[in-house]
């Protein structure tokens, strides 16, 4: 009964494990983006909605990456201090942040398509008015879905405490990115790509 209880914890990995878990988070990575892109595929009946869609993802996850890995550099001055941001490490629970903003991105482009699809009905081009006028028809939907969001990322990230500070840092920024990805980058790629189509 004397006996400390506790557990001694674990503070580092040897570079085998380490190399091991980078290889697994990017295994996972890519097998979901296939996924993805067969889910589409299948979906829409045509093969540019799911590359378009891929192009926004692969957007997503390389900007919330890049200000992960920012982060390294502004964390310790007074602007990375105002905003409360660490020297965050790409570990479990970064990689299963990305995974969300893979999620989050992909259903918010999924109905930006998905009203693509019913306005052009069964027209055989696609054409930029048609793309923006699905985009205002879903516009409202896309800001009031990412505004609530938003703000409970936000919370979370002011006041989840040290265990999710990482996962909901990634979370907000995915928010934002993910929002406008769907508008700005995935529906102009799927235009791109239909052209290039009719042109061939």
């Amino acid at each position: 009964l004397r006996r400390e209880s506790s557990l001694d914890s674990v503070s580092n990995f040897s570079s085998q494990v380490s190399s091991t878990m980078k290889f697994k988070a990017a295994q996972a990575m890519v097998l979901s983006l296939l996924a993805v892109v067969a889910y589409i595929w299948l979906r829409f009946g045509s093969l540019r909605y799911g590359l378009a869609a891929i192009f926004a993802l692969v957007h997503d996850v390389a900007i919330a990456l890049g200000l992960v890995a920012l982060c390294h550099f502004i964390y310790d001055n007074a602007f990375g201090q105002a905003l409360m941001l660490t020297d965050f490490k790409i570990n479990i629970a970064m990689v299963a942040a990305l995974l969300t903003i893979v999620g989050y991105s992909l259903n918010d482009t999924i109905v930006v398509f998905d009203r693509i699809r019913e306005v052009k009905g069964k027209s055989p081009n696609l054409s930029a008015e048609m793309i923006n006028s699905s985009i205002n028809q879903t516009l409202s939907r896309t800001l009031l879905t990412s505004l609530t969001t938003f703000l409970s990322v936000i919370l979370l990230y002011f006041l989840g405490g040290d265990g999710i500070h990482g996962f909901a840092f990634a979370l907000v920024i995915g928010v934002i990115v993910g929002t406008y990805s769907s508008i700005f980058i995935a529906s102009p790629v799927l235009l791109w790509m239909s052209q290039r189509g009719q042109k061939a």
